[in-house]
């Protein structure tokens, strides 16, 4: 079995697990950007201990390259002027008790990617205003999951009206929220407009909720792709539960905890090719995989995820038939994982975990002789048999990996031309960083589990000093802020006994920066040493 110490490599036709690749060597240069607004605590005390801005999405706006939206899980969803480096509460999301957002029952439990956990914005953008947004409740909380409009009076809330949950099986602890808004004047650095409610989904616990959402960036007005929406749901650490009655749900086809999902929100964007949802709220594209499936749920994508909580896509210039959409997912013990997202595919989990098997007892050992997994809508798996799909890029739990696995983009920029055709991406705890030949993933993606594109590390100039993660970056930064902690949040068995929150995230002209809710704070890559491009 391979070690869960070591990090798979590609050799082109075969699988061999080791360190990680030590030529290639890259190096980013880093420089701080801005500071978010601080809605954490410095004193190490509360339900968002040492978490000192909890910033989740930074998006362009669509159209120009004045403006970013930030999100921050805590509530608040800003509008960033990027010559005045001035930011401005949007919208806020908090309306638990003694707050003044838009959501009593609105929950954002540290560490577990509650609180306002998506945004995107419509490819319309400019012409209609429309912006998605995804949210955790917890609807145990007192009041009503009603927006309430009373600090933000330029949101019309009439004839706002909730949906039914979509049924998770198991016991229920959270429900996460997709909510479709029009601002009247996009130019708004406040809100002002109408929302609705497009969906909520039942969750099993507060972990791996639904979060990320992206649209495809090579969609043109009259494309069947155009303005089609495609979501991620967590498991709700449903695949790693001893309660048999839920830790199938990744697997079952009637519910969405471990999916990934297409639709279409707007009632009036292909009519012809679509269905309206049982709630009467969004479309459904009829060229989704499972349609035709009775019992399944039509909006299902893809399936057999822990945690795909990073969406993006891969876009080659140069052969648009290489574009791809990719999904980051958590592991539970053993494996950190990087997919290339296929319709109607079965990732495996949670009968799989990387590229082994996961074992009842949450371990991991070789896979079977016959690869299969039967085909599941309800409690009870059918006779039909299915290959599941395995990463394309994995990685293992330790020192010579990580913990967590953040996000990664594809550099299409043009300001840093060496790092064009490779996918960066990193290490949530550790905030490690590595890159891999996106030429290589789509070579891995030959249906043999074995197969796995080469990752290599990256290092980082910050200040003038050479670090080989981020989490010295985030602890510095976090004690000059007034952080009081001796260490990052995190969990004292994490490899470095906290977590450096590390994510990347793009800007329209593809230009990487890097965020963190440790220290709230949001830089720039602006140069590269030892890269030569992919392309």
């Amino acid at each position: 079995m391979p070690s869960s110490m070591h990090i798979a490599r590609l050799v082109v036709a075969a699988a061999v697990c080791g360190a990680p690749a030590a030529s290639a060597q890259v190096t980013l240069d880093i420089q701080d950007y801005v500071e978010a607004p601080m809605t954490g605590l410095v004193d190490g005390k509360g339900s968002n201990d040492l978490l000192l801005a909890r910033v989740n999405t930074l998006r362009e706006e669509v159209g120009g390259a004045k403006r970013f939206f930030i999100s921050d899980l805590n509530g608040p969803l800003y509008v960033f002027d990027k010559a005045t480096k001035k930011f401005s509460v949007y919208l806020d999301f908090d309306g638990n008790a003694g707050k003044t957002g838009i959501f009593h029952k609105l929950t954002i439990a540290q560490g577990y990617g509650n609180g306002l956990n998506g945004f995107y914005l419509d490819p319309d953008y400019t012409r209609n205003g429309r912006f998605y947004t995804v949210h955790i409740e917890d609807p145990a909380l007192p009041g009503s999951n009603l927006p309430d409009n009373s600090r933000f009076p330029a949101l019309n809330v009439a004839g706002y009206k909730t949906t039914d949950a979509i049924r998770t099986p198991g016991p229920l602890q959270n429900e996460g929220v997709l909510v479709e808004w029009t601002d009247s004047n996009p130019a708004n650095s406040t809100f002002e407009g109408t929302a609705r409610e497009l969906l909520r989904v039942q969750l099993n616990t507060r972990s791996h909720p639904m979060g990320d959402l992206i649209f495809n960036p090579t969609a043109r007005r009259g494309d069947p792709e155009w303005r089609v929406l495609y979501m991620e749901c967590g498991d709700g650490a449903s695949g790693e539960s001893t309660n048999v009655a839920i830790r199938s749900n990744p697997q079952r086809l009637d519910n969405f905890e471990g999916k990934i999902l297409r639709v279409i929100p707007d009632l009036n964007e292909h009519t012809s090719t679509s269905t309206v949802s049982d709630n009467g709220r969004y479309r459904i594209p009829n060229d989704n995989p499972f349609v035709s499936t009775p019992g399944a749920r039509k909006e299902i994508w893809a399936y057999g995820f822990r945690n795909p909580h990073r969406l993006s896509w891969a876009i080659d210039p140069a052969n648009p038939a290489n574009n791809r959409l990719i999904a980051n997912s958590v592991g539970l013990h053993t494996w950190e994982t990087v997919y290339i997202v296929r319709k109607g595919a079965n990732y495996g989990y949670s009968r799989r975990e990387g590229n082994e098997l996961l074992k009842p007892d949450n371990t991991t050992a070789p896979l079977p002789a016959v690869d299969k997994i039967p085909l599941q809508v309800g409690e009870t798996p059918g006779t039909e048999m299915v290959t599941p799909i395995y990463p394309v890029i994995q990685y293992g739990h330790g020192p010579d990996g990580g913990d967590a696995i953040g996000s990664g983009f594809v550099y299409n920029g043009k300001a840093i031309p060496s790092l064009r055709g490779k996918y960066l991406f990193g290490d949530l705890t550790t905030g490690r960083i590595w890159w891999a030949d996106y030429k290589e993933m789509l070579a891995a993606d030959d249906g043999k589990p074995g197969t796995l594109a080469a990752i290599h590390e990256v290092k980082l100039r910050w200040n003038g000093s050479v670090h080989d993660s981020m989490f010295g970056i985030v602890a510095a930064a976090y004690k000059a802020r007034g952080g009081k902690s001796e260490h990052l949040p995190g969990r004292a068995d994490l490899v470095k006994g906290g977590r450096a929150d590390v994510r990347f995230s793009v800007d329209a002209d593809g230009e990487l920066y890097l965020y963190s809710k440790g220290d709230g704070v949001i830089r720039k890559v602006i140069g590269a040493t030892g890269a030569t491009s992919s392309w």
